[in-house]
């Protein structure tokens, strides 16, 4: 049922459904992660113009990678692709377990690699699978998800069947409005007379955070420094100064579990390891979206 409803109704467009190219098919599931498809998608595509093989991505330099993925966020997620790229020699392993072994990849990245690349019969359990199979199980109890993926996967294609699964879930088995009527598994869903009561949690909880940052323009080029701190490490970001009451500009910004809130200054005197790096070159470098939101900010002159 859900198979044959995949094959009619499934996202079969998307580019990294059309291979079965290991490393393409781990690119995609790890900018996946936290991102919206349709965001992901012109990411997915310049990425592999520059790196179109593993082997290309160990070679090239973290710079580079970090500015290819500028504007994704979560750039833990950059660093440890590049780092699997040059440990993995440029091959990925068949082994699930030796690819759990590979920085940043856990149990659902290592079986989307297995079943999607090398047709392995193991269940994979995303956001949305997982929304699925509580309501079809009737369950709230997350932890014995993957389980419960195991009892139903499809042995003989579990590639399928896992791309069915997430796609219903994406686009039937939606978290606030379920199109149930249209659902393939409607009539043994044990969940179908009230499948909000088994959706996953929406809400999560945000840590409140404040920046203070200086721009500095001169001849159309902006003062940037190398980041000190871990979590935009290697990247370049406008400097901190001291707060005061002559901010220009305000944006919001949300970052993984942080709401942030930057009042932006006018800077006369850059810190002394400033780069100046040209406006119209910003995609070309390493720069959070961070960056990029409040240069616009301060050039359409305030909130």
């Amino acid at each position: 049922m859900v198979l044959q409803w995949y094959r009619e109704k499934g996202r079969h467009h998307l580019p990294w459904r059309q291979t079965t190219d290991p490393y393409r098919i781990y690119l995609s599931e790890v900018m996946l992660q936290q991102t919206p498809v349709e965001r992901v998608i012109p990411y997915y595509q310049r990425f592999l113009d520059r790196f179109p093989t593993l082997e290309a991505l160990g070679e090239g330099e973290e710079e580079e990678v970090l500015a290819l993925w500028s504007g994704l966020g979560y750039y833990s997620r950059a660093r440890n692709l590049h780092r699997t790229a040059r440990i993995s020699g440029g091959e990925l392993p068949r082994s699930y377990r030796e690819l759990l072994q590979l920085p940043g990849i856990g149990r659902y990245t290592a079986s989307a690699i297995s079943s999607f690349a090398y047709g392995e019969a193991r269940a994979v359990v995303d956001t949305n699978i997982k929304r699925v199979l509580k309501r079809y199980w009737a369950t709230s109890d997350g932890r014995e998800i993957w389980e419960l993926a195991e009892r139903l996967l499809d042995r003989e294609n579990p590639r399928e069947h896992n791309l069915a699964l997430m796609d219903l879930g994406a686009l039937i088995c939606r978290p606030k409005d379920p199109l149930c009527s249209l659902c393939p598994l409607r009539s043994r869903c044990l969940g179908r007379g009230d499948p909000l009561a088994y959706s996953s949690p929406s809400g999560r909880s945000y840590s409140k955070v404040e920046l203070h940052l200086g721009i500095s323009l001169r001849e159309g080029s902006i003062a940037l420094v190398p980041s000190q701190g871990r979590l935009y490490r290697g990247m370049l970001l406008l400097p901190s100064v001291p707060g005061g009451e002559r901010a220009v500009a305000t944006i919001y910004h949300t970052y993984s579990r942080y709401r942030v809130r930057v009042l932006l200054y006018p800077l006369s005197s850059p810190p002394a390891d400033a780069l100046w790096v040209p406006l119209s070159r910003l995609g070309e470098v390493p720069v959070p979206s961070l960056v990029r939101k409040a240069v616009k900010a301060y050039l359409e002159g305030g909130d």
